[in-house]
């Protein structure tokens, strides 16, 4: 759906909100303006509802900005999905129609080459969202900028799913972008409880390493993402919180348990860390592939306790 009848939308932004009507969720709006685009497929499953976030075109390039409104009301499971990784394109001259539509100023040249996503996403008593996408993949010179902020009652839950990929290996590319910079703030009953913030940039001299030089006031020798990242090419951050991840988080606090720690002659090929927030009440994980596959695989099991939540086949769609 792309507008309400009559309803001006701005461009590059979207809304989702529903409601429960007996046992079927119902979007009392879901609207989107170039490049975004929303699809909601039927499902099977009662009191569950799944939202496809795409663009035109099969990406976003430099200057495109995006805006989501995501209302997810009482007794309601969200899935919010993509069919494929955000692509972001590497910064490209001249206007994008979405930058020239939505400008009513003139903007210097560096903003307009940066893409940029938020979403502001409102969590009712007693549902759920489960922000699933497929990974961030930053093409060569891309700039990537990513806001979500969270906010949760008391009784809702949350699954957030943020990773990013070093770009498109089989043609050499490995994070070789610009710049990548994402936000994920979650608020429950007002009081904010996990903020994630992750940068990389390519353009930022990497000062952990001393400098071998006789001269001390010589600058630090210049190591690139792919460098300091390697041998990994996928990063990802998960957020559980609420009443219906109890049982995820168990078998995974089960399973962090169980690990030994001790020191290899070589990286392992996937890592992956548990920590508990808000005293408990949640838990982020995180975790590192030297394969996206790698990381895609690992999270499809360890979240499988999920197919209880939504239903088995909403499930399998999240990790296609």
């Amino acid at each position: 759906m792309s507008s309400t009848a009559g309803e001006s939308i701005p461009v590059g932004t979207g809304h989702i909100s529903c409601d429960l009507h007996s046992s079927t969720v119902v979007f009392s709006k879901l609207s989107s303006s170039y490049p975004l685009k929303l699809l909601s497929p039927r499902v099977s499953k009662h009191g569950v509802a799944i939202v496809y976030v795409m663009s035109y075109g099969g990406g976003l390039v430099g200057g495109d900005r995006i805006h989501l409104v995501v209302e997810v009301g009482r007794e309601c499971k969200l899935l919010v999905l993509s069919q494929g990784s955000t692509k972001v394109f590497k910064t490209r001259s001249g206007d994008r129609a979405s930058t020239r539509l939505r400008r009513s100023s003139p903007q210097p040249s560096n903003l307009q080459a940066v893409t940029t996503q938020s979403m502001e996403v409102t969590i009712e008593p007693d549902s759920t969202l489960f922000l699933l996408p497929d990974p961030v993949t930053c093409f060569r010179s891309a700039s990537y900028s990513q806001v979500q902020t969270f906010h949760l009652a008391g009784s809702a839950s949350l699954v957030l799913l943020d990773w990013i990929t070093s770009g498109r290996k089989s043609i050499g590319e490995d994070w070789d972008f610009l710049r990548y910079y994402s936000v994920n703030e979650v608020f429950v009953e007002g009081r904010r409880v996990a903020r994630d913030v992750l940068l990389l940039d390519n353009a930022t001299p990497d000062t952990s390493t001393t400098s071998c030089s006789s001269h001390p006031h010589d600058p630090p020798p210049l190591r690139t993402l792919k460098d300091r990242l390697s041998p990994y090419s996928c990063y990802a951050m998960l957020v559980l919180y609420g009443p219906q991840t109890h049982g995820v988080v168990a078998d995974l606090q089960a399973k962090y348990r169980s690990l030994s720690v001790f020191k290899r002659k070589a990286p392992e090929r996937f890592l992956w860390s548990l920590s508990p927030v808000d005293d408990g009440k949640g838990t982020v994980i995180r975790a590192a592939g030297v394969d996206t596959e790698d990381v895609k695989n690992w999270f499809r099991e360890a979240l499988r306790g999920l197919e209880g939540v939504v239903g088995i086949d909403e499930y399998r769609k999240a990790f296609l």
